[in-house]
């Protein structure tokens, strides 16, 4: 009998830490200072993104509940209580996407910055936390797609640990939460790429937005845990569907503009400061 990982990693009476929130965390943080330090060399405020991150986490977090508990209803509905057990698992990735990128839309309104430019520093950093966060799925034995063979798996040279972690109700499966980790991690490697090309504010964005979409429509197609849209469609499969044609059609529509600033560019209002203070310190 194979014994899959110890969910918890800590437990210390009625303190119970899980891996899952762990590793979510883990990405948050190695997220954050990605974004911290290039928010920094391209003239953005010090503190943008620490501020902006005291807002979106915990609302990327509720968002991405709510998200799930909405498709899964079922599961909760006898036992209503267990929709605050999110240590438990069961946090949609797109309803986490939802929350953040509405959260910083009205951040960037209110600090006068731009939004498009937040996101494309942001991007790599969000990708780079959905595959560190796959891994928290992994702990918990979800995100696992059809059945194969231990042949199968051995086959792909994976360690012996994720082959007996894939091991779930006398079968072994599909690491889905793998293959989606590698593609993001992929992902990540393009963007900082894009980003060095300096093209207009919100490519970078609409890029990781089309790249994270594609893998995750065909890795869904062999998912056996997943979200449906009237007991047919496959909600994550349909929103990437939407968010494929939303950012084709954004980015043609930005390229028509003639006036769409470039990725380092600083929005209007920093530009004022910056020149306040390049005066000032000539006059003295």
């Amino acid at each position: 009998m194979i014994e899959p990982l110890d969910p918890i990693f800590f437990r210390l009476g009625p303190i119970t830490i899980y891996w899952y929130g762990l590793i979510i965390m883990l990405g948050v943080v190695l997220g954050y200072f990605i974004a911290a330090k290039e928010s920094t060399r391209t003239g953005l405020p010090k503190d943008t993104f620490a501020d902006l991150l005291l807002f979106a986490v915990p609302i990327a977090i509720i968002s991405a509940r709510i998200y799930y508990v909405i498709f899964r209803w079922d599961q909760f509905a006898d036992d209503p209580i267990r929709v605050f057990y999110i240590w438990e698992g069961g946090i949609a990735i797109h309803g986490a996407l939802i929350g953040s990128v509405l959260t910083a839309y009205f951040f960037a309104k209110r600090k006068e910055l731009s939004f498009w430019q937040l996101a494309d520093i942001a991007a790599p950093s969000i990708l780079l936390g959905q595959a560190i966060g796959r891994w928290g799925n992994f702990m918990n034995q979800e995100v696992y797609g059809g059945e194969v063979s231990r042949e199968f798996l051995e086959g792909l040279f994976l360690p012996e640990f994720i082959i007996n972690q894939m091991f779930i109700k006398g079968a072994y499966y599909h690491p889905t939460f793998l293959y989606e980790s590698v593609w993001s991690l992929i992902g990540v490697a393009i963007l900082l790429y894009l980003r060095r090309l300096n093209l207009r504010q919100g490519e970078v964005f609409l890029a990781y937005v089309v790249w994270y979409s594609v893998g995750r429509f065909f890795i869904e197609g062999i998912r056996l845990d997943y979200l449906l849209i009237g007991n047919l469609l496959k909600t994550a499969q349909v929103i990437s569907i939407i968010l494929v044609i939303g950012a084709i059609i954004i980015f043609i529509y930005r390229r028509k503009q003639s006036n769409v600033p470039r990725y380092e560019d600083l929005p209007a209002s920093l530009q004022k400061s910056k020149k306040a203070s390049t005066k000032k310190k000539k006059k003295k």
